[in-house]
């Protein structure tokens, strides 16, 4: 066996072949797909290439419209958030007379928290004690109350790094044992990618599309009750505000999904990112942390539960500098230990997301120089937002064969497009998904880059994409607008 072994390593050696090739490497890594990011997104850096090149297009620019980053689309930063930022990262502008005050102080409480004074400095695992407090502070305040301990939060690289690292936790067991995880159906690929990563199970839950994406407990339990005949459920992910449908849950959809999860003894994860990003009337954002404390006991001491946030989404938009938190909630004490050792095996998140984190979750107190205008330039984000999810529905809803759902909250649209059968024949012989060769020929044609619905999950039979709504307005009309003619012009061609 040892000369075999040898023998093969000196047939890689001399060039016949490689040590690690398709069929050598980790099969789980290979499953994964990541739609956000994938052949389309491949295809528009393709285009923006050939253009620069001067290759003749029927468009003169590629619209990005595939993700959810918001400064690429043209958000401003909020000024006092870049300012902490910078005096953190240069502390000799504390000297300077173009900073207010209150930005300063800000920045010399946090680079008091850091190593020698400075951002360059590793922090701990589990992130900077200080701004740990800041974030606990932050929920009780946005909890009524609710007491929030700083030891149950971790800052981390984003929310999506510490969605994989309680996820990691919670992966185990082979054969029918193996870890099941429910997540709702349109789903934030992230959840796919890591479920087939870790080897784990995916248990797809169907959100209710007729119910504008509604959360539907019979779904939820038809899911379960189908997956432990060949896996171990052991987690429940929600999405609330909902990516990529927009839905905003209800109190009452929330303490009945609390209730399920207790009654069938599941983890809750609680993807609440987009929790700045509400706009429907009559829809408000309701915390998994609040809602299970205030249905008292079994539940707020019994639930386990992991709720995670970022400075990614909302009016900030800080996506490059990857800052978030997650608040683990009734976790056992020795996993949460577990935890910051798995965490530690990363050093620690980015320290400058750390910082950015920290204005996010102690803005300016009105007392404060910097207030009216963090306020100001706040609420013209959210407003702008809100005016265009409300004319993203209305115009798809225009076009005929194009449905989209009410905007509730979040930063994207998920309108059902209706293809003609010609279309998905030629879709078939192509081995393309039918909405992925509508989503290339729209790119192709019209320089538009979306997600087709099949990267996020949806029902046998309908077709959907994801679109954000961040394109600046006099951007965003004139886009819909094209899309919904090309969808027409799409459908003669296939009639």
């Amino acid at each position: 066996m040892a000369l075999k072994t040898c023998d093969q390593g000196q047939v890689a050696m001399n060039g016949l072949k490689k040590v690690l090739t398709l069929d050598t490497m980790n099969q789980c890594v290979r499953r994964l797909e990541y739609a956000v990011r994938g052949p389309i997104v491949v295809r528009a850096l393709e285009l923006e290439q050939e253009l620069r090149q001067g290759v003749k297009k029927p468009f003169t620019e590629v619209i990005r419209a595939n993700i959810g980053d918001a400064q690429a689309m043209g958000q401003k930063p909020i000024t006092f958030m870049r300012q902490v930022l910078s005096l953190c990262v240069n502390p000799e502008l504390l000297s300077s007379p173009h900073f207010p005050e209150d930005a300063k102080r800000r920045a010399e409480r946090i680079l008091q928290a850091c190593g020698g004074h400075s951002l360059g400095a590793y922090s701990i695992s589990s992130g900077i004690q200080l701004i740990r407090e800041d974030v606990a502070r932050y929920i009780q305040r946005r909890d009524g109350g609710i007491p929030s301990d700083p030891n149950n939060i971790f800052l981390s690289t984003g929310a999506s790094d510490a969605i994989v690292a309680v996820l990691k936790l919670l992966v185990a067991g082979e054969g029918r044992t193996r870890t099941g995880v429910l997540i709702p159906i349109p789903q934030y690929p992230l959840y796919s990618a890591t479920v087939a990563e870790l080897n784990a199970v995916q248990v797809d839950y169907y959100l209710d599309e007729e119910r504008a994406w509604a959360l539907d407990l019979a779904e939820l339990r038809r899911a379960l009750h189908e997956a432990r005949a060949r896996c171990c459920p052991r987690a429940l992910c929600v999405i609330n505000p909902g990516n990529p449908t927009g839905q905003v849950q209800t109190r009452d959809c929330i303490e009945a999904v609390i209730r399920f999860a207790f009654d069938e003894r599941l983890f809750l994860l609680a993807d609440e990112v987009y929790q700045d990003n509400v706009y429907a009337e009559g829809s408000q954002f309701h915390s998994f942390k609040k809602v299970l404390m205030e249905m008292g006991p079994p539940y707020a001491t019994q639930q386990e539960l992991a709720s995670f946030h970022s400075a990614s989404k909302g009016y900030m938009g800080e996506c490059g500098f990857r800052g978030g938190y997650v608040e683990v909630v009734n976790m056992d004490a020795a996993v949460q230990q577990q935890m910051l050792k798995l965490m530690s095996v990363r050093l620690c998140p980015p320290v400058s997301g750390q910082v950015l984190l920290d204005t996010v979750v102690s803005p300016p107190e009105p007392s404060d120089p910097s207030f009216a205008q963090f306020q100001a330039e706040k609420q013209a984000v959210l407003a702008e937002l809100a005016a265009k999810a409300k004319l993203t529905e209305q115009i798809f809803n225009e076009a005929p064969g194009i449905r989209c759902n009410p905007v509730q909250g979040a930063m994207y649209s998920f309108p059902r497009v209706q293809l003609p059968p010609k279309a998905v024949q030629r879709a078939q012989e192509l081995g393309q998904a039918p909405d992925m060769f509508f989503c290339m020929r729209l790119l192709e044609e019209t320089g538009i880059c979306v997600v087709p619905g099949s990267g996020f999950g949806q029902r046998e039979g309908t077709y959907h994409f994801r679109m954000t709504i961040l394109p600046p307005m006099e951007k965003l009309r004139p886009l819909l607008e094209k899309l919904s003619q090309f969808h027409a012009k799409f459908t003669r061609e296939f009639s």
